[in-house]
């Protein structure tokens, strides 16, 4: 296996992190639109909650493209 074939390789995997901040993100917000949907009185008070949780969703998936990019770049 050539070198740059194995770096393709590992970049590709490494962007699997974006495939589970997707998934988390996912989760994060139908579990809150579900929660709000039965009590929307305390919708106001959980947002707070779901975006502290999507940002670190997205931290995670951000972090995965990083590693793509320096193995790929670096």
């Amino acid at each position: 296996m050539d070198a740059s074939a194995a770096k393709f390789i590992g970049a590709g995997l490494a962007c699997l992190a974006l495939l589970g901040a997707a998934i988390g993100i996912g989760n994060i917000f139908g579990n809150f639109l579900a929660g709000a949907l039965r009590n929307p009185s305390a919708a106001d008070a959980q947002f707070g909650r779901a975006m502290l949780g999507f940002a670190l969703c997205e931290a995670t998936g951000l972090f995965g493209l990083v590693v793509a990019f320096v193995i790929l770049f670096g």
